[in-house]
């Protein structure tokens, strides 16, 4: 590590000192690569001067990779990853902090200023639609986003409304997944600047029909995993001043699926526990959201008010077969319907400094008032040979916390800035079937300092902290404490090669603290199959980060990024513990590293186009549960992962046409480690498509 650390300082005096690629003069202006801006750290800086770890994604590379949900995010960011428990139920992690238990989220998921973790399992569904950027902030982000933001946190930003500008696309896309079905995706945005300078609409929506591959041949069920959505987004801007911004935003998503749990075997089909034949409820994934945003501009800072109220509703299926490697034998299977429906409403208020000036601070206030119902019925159990069947299950709670939180940062120097920051968060939590509440807090300090080691390089270092609210268990079972995070980290970044290379590298050290775990515990005589998510103890995460951009010439770009991360569960309390000290964490991958290029031609003098490959690699991710599995069928593992991806793509004037290919080697591996469980999903099977869109200005 030490090694890495001093190759990471060295790295950017280095290659300012390197020669720039050879061009003729009309071409040097050409390898510049753009400046990137970022919002993440809630006022806008260059990706250079801010002192985190921070992945962005354009929205023009989106489109280019073809990036079109949070699954094909994680392929793309090394170091995330998640859990899938079938379209619009993710459980996301980052940095080594890959824990699927506890009633919170470790990373925090935002649209603009809306937040969109309602739970741990409940992270509202974003796809990629008529979005400027995404940034993904690695490593807690408690000051400023508060406990869902253990791990980091991923901030999808979404196009305004142009006040001055009619704007319109349209776009087709016709796909075949590899023996499996056709898929359709229809996409449009249309900008309306209906008063100049004064008021817009911004209207934009996804409707497809997603083709399915896996098969439950005892139902007569094929290809029944297709995902049909419908998402459509309005925002509608009111600069009634030239200090105040009013922005309303109104979102709908419906999805459906058949097979809604995702999970398959190597041969594509499903495994239904108990009755292979019966046909469970599909996955029904709904929400609605309301938001408004006032921004009064005082001169000397900015007030935002950021209000947001969120109703889901998610009906989906479950069903598990405790299979030959754990502890049941093969003699263990369930399956029920589960119906939940939640509320969240949250209201943020904060005032921002001036981007000018050398000293800059935020400070801010944040409610949020969470509501949850679970019912769970047509339950039935089989426990060697016999059938136990029950009627309903129940599990109702509410959350209401607040915080108060700031962040101030002075320039010491013109290259040498310091900084701190601190939130106090309170969470009051009620449980109707454990007739219980529980209060938690937390105060999560941040520091850091960034020197300017000349005007393309940056070098820092922060100390930051994360915490994660404890909560109940079902079934009157004891309540659970929270967990807390205190993460290091040192890095620096820049640009090089007069602007043709962009550069990150980070390293990171995090004590995580009372981390929790879920045991499974079984009541033979009632067939009950309980769940207990307790403090099992601390574990430690220590990675290095990398990512890199060249323009070596005016048509050629390449990257890459990657990340290796050592994990260890460093101490364990209790005595029927899941865990030992030793083990690894849950679904973390040791190494991962993405590798892509894009080749940019022109046909004829109205003709452009561009060739693009990319590649991503994930080594295998482990399982680790004692209650669960026999010793020696410990850790549990998914396979290794190697995808490919190629597009090709033709422009005429406002027309476009791609032809592409992801998994072009059509890899059929298990993406996570559950599989002895039947809970696992595999790789999508090879899909080509064509996408055709047409722009207006």
């Amino acid at each position: 590590m030490k090694t890495w650390l001093l190759a990471a300082a060295a790295l950017g005096p280095l290659i300012l000192q390197m020669p720039a690629v050879a061009q003729d003069a009309d071409e040097e202006n050409s390898l510049v690569q753009e400046k990137i801006v970022v919002t993440a750290l809630k006022r806008d800086q260059s990706l250079i001067e801010v002192p985190a770890a921070i992945t962005v994604l354009g929205g023009e590379e989106l489109q280019e990779r073809g990036i079109e949900n949070i699954q094909d995010l994680s392929f793309a960011v090394p170091g995330l990853t998640l859990r899938e428990d079938g379209p619009g139920s993710y459980q996301i992690f980052l940095r080594g902090l890959s824990n699927q238990y506890g009633n919170g989220a470790l990373v925090g998921v935002y649209l603009d200023e809306i937040p969109l973790s309602l739970s741990s399992i409940d992270q509202l569904v974003q796809p990629s639609l008529d979005l400027s950027q995404v940034e993904v902030l690695k490593g807690p982000q408690g000051t400023l986003y508060g406990q869902g933001a253990v791990a980091g946190v991923v901030r999808y930003v979404a196009n305004k409304p142009d006040t001055n500008e009619f704007g319109a696309s349209l776009q087709a896309q016709l796909s075949s997944v590899d023996d499996g079905d056709i898929g359709t995706q229809g996409e449009f945005m249309l900008n309306l600047p209906i008063a100049k300078d004064l008021f817009a609409v911004r209207v934009a929506g996804i409707i497809e029909r997603d083709g399915g591959w896996q098969d439950q041949p005892e139902a007569g069920i094929e290809n029944g995993n297709g995902n049909d959505v419908e998402h459509f987004r309005v925002k509608a801007l009111w600069t009634p001043t030239e200090n105040l911004a009013i922005e309303g935003t109104y979102i709908n998503h419906n999805a459906e699926t058949q097979l809604g749990l995702g999970y398959e075997q190597p041969d594509r089909t499903v495994v239904v526990a108990i009755d292979p034949a019966k046909q469970l409820i599909p996955k029904d994934f709904e929400y609605q959201i309301y938001s408004l945003n006032v921004n009064y501009d005082f001169g000397f800072a900015e007030l935002v008010s950021a209000t947001t109220q969120i109703d889901h509703d998610h009906d989906y299926p479950f069903s598990y077969v405790g299979g030959p490697q754990t502890v049941w034998g093969g003699n263990l299977e369930g399956n029920d319907a589960r119906f939940q429906k939640s509320e969240q409403f949250s209201q943020e208020l904060r005032l921002s400094s001036a981007e000018d000036g050398a000293f800059q601070w935020t400070i801010g206030a944040f409610y949020r008032d969470a509501e949850t119902t679970l019912l769970a019925n047509d339950i039935d159990t089989l426990f060697f040979g016999t059938v136990f069947p029950d009627d309903v299950f129940t599990n109702d709670g509410q959350s209401e916390s607040y915080a108060v939180f700031a962040d101030l940062a002075y320039d010491l120097t013109d290259r040498l800035t310091i900084g701190v920051g601190g939130r106090y968060f309170e969470d009051n939590q009620t449980s109707i079937e454990n007739d219980g509440d529980e209060t938690f807090d937390s105060f999560d300090p941040r520091a850091y300092l960034s020197f300017e080691l000349n005007d393309n390089t940056n070098l820092y270092a922060s100390y930051g902290s994360g915490f994660r609210s404890g909560g109940f268990n079902s079934r009157g079972l004891p309540a659970y404490d929270a967990e807390s995070l205190q993460s290091y980290e040192i890095g620096i970044k820049g640009t090089g090669l007069d602007g043709a290379l962009n550069y990150e590298v980070a390293a990171f050290h995090s004590e995580y603290e009372d981390m929790l775990r879920r045991g499974l515990i079984f009541v033979e005589a009632t067939a009950d199959f309980l769940e207990l998510t307790s403090n099992i103890g601390e574990a430690e995460v220590t990675g290095i980060e990398f990512g890199a951009s060249i323009k070596p010439t005016n048509q050629i770009t390449l990257y890459a990024n990657g990340a290796y991360t050592d994990t260890e569960i460093t101490g364990v309390d209790g005595t029927d513990a899941t865990n030992l000290p030793g083990d690894i964490i849950d679904y973390v991958p040791e190494l991962a590293f993405t590798l892509g290029g894009i080749y940019d031609f022109q046909v004829t003098e109205n003709i452009d186009g561009f060739i693009r490959a990319d590649f991503s690699h994930r080594d295998k991710v482990p399982y680790t549960d004692r209650t669960s599995f026999p010793a020696e069928n410990v850790p549990q593992y998914s396979d290794a992962l190697d995808l490919l991806n190629a597009r090709l793509w033709f422009a005429y004037e406002n027309k476009s046409i791609e032809f592409f290919a992801t998994n072009l080697t059509n890899e059929n591996v298990y993406i996570d480690p559950y599989a002895a469980w039947t809970n696992a999903n595999r790789t999508r099977p090879r899909t080509i498509g064509v996408k055709f869109r047409i722009d207006w200005q």
